[in-house]
């Protein structure tokens, strides 16, 4: 096992970018668990694991032979991805890319979140069908510099968002079998790189305060038991482990703080986001 104090991180004397440090997929490479802590200002620091993904081969890298850093910051609605990414967009070197909600909402005029939102046994799948394809974009153009960090993923978006729909009855299941079979070969088929996941864990009730507070349109009518439901088949995927693959360790941060003092964790925790070797100097 592998342990790190938050007050023990060194940055890289010459910058978390430099050539001499390993990228953050070595980290499956060390054939053992890792456990991470993160204090958050209490008396004892919170331990979580890193487990580590499989290794996929025989596909060819769509961002050149120079491996680059992929993160994904992962989390529910209203979990402080935006505070997030907005932190890290000010960081040389990273290449910050959200969620394509703009398009999401105007597709040759039609708004198929505001429509799946209204009905989404009628337009779940519509919507998610686009959401797959934007998610895929996201992933597969040119990475520009060394590190990429993107708001959610093609795997949350069929892990999380699909997977609701069908269990809450909202998705055919013949609608449910083409999307997962077209998932399916996407991940056989293309390089989806991800060596980071960055979970922002948080209860469904400070979502939901926050859900009202921002005053999104479309996330007016989102009651709390969605939340809740999302909130539930996150803590499945990258906690519990007990259904679909996690393809990079996990980070977790304790996000129901407000979200002031959540720019505070970021910036006391960036190297350990940033920069794989401060764990490897505790190992």
């Amino acid at each position: 096992m592998l342990r790190v104090q938050s007050s023990g991180w060194q940055g890289c004397p010459v910058g978390p970018f430099c050539d001499e440090m390993r990228p953050l997929a070595a980290l499956r490479n060390l054939g053992r668990p890792l456990l991470v802590a993160l204090g958050y200002g209490r008396a004892e620091p919170r331990y979580f694991h890193l487990q580590c993904g499989q290794r996929r081969s025989g596909k060819i890298m769509q961002n050149g032979s120079r491996k680059k850093t992929v993160i994904c910051i992962e989390g529910n609605i209203a979990s402080g991805k935006t505070t997030c990414l907005e932190y890290f967009s000010k960081t040389p070197n990273i290449e910050v890319i959200t969620e394509p909600v703009t398009q999401w909402r105007n597709v040759q005029g039609h708004n198929l979140l505001g429509l799946m939102y209204q009905d989404s046994s009628r337009w779940g799948i519509t919507l998610q069908t686009y959401v797959q394809l934007t998610m895929l974009d996201m992933h597969t153009r040119p990475m520009m510099l060394p590190v990429r960090m993107m708001e959610r993923s093609i795997l949350s978006a069929k892990y999380i968002f699909v997977e609701n729909l069908y269990r809450s009855g909202k998705m055919p299941e013949p609608d449910y079998v083409v999307l997962t079979e077209w998932f399916d070969w996407i991940m056989k088929n293309m390089t989806i790189s991800v060596d980071l996941i960055v979970y922002l864990q948080l209860s469904p009730k400070t979502c939901y305060e926050r859900v009202k507070m921002r005053c999104r349109e479309e996330e007016k009518i989102i009651p709390l038991d969605y939340l809740e439901a999302i909130h539930n088949l996150h803590e499945e995927w990258l906690i519990k482990r007990t259904r679909f693959t996690v393809p990079a360790p996990v980070l977790v941060i304790n996000a129901d703080d407000d979200l002031q003092n959540m720019i505070r964790q970021y910036e006391e925790h960036r190297d350990c986001i940033l920069t794989p070797d401060n764990i490897q100097r505790c190992l």
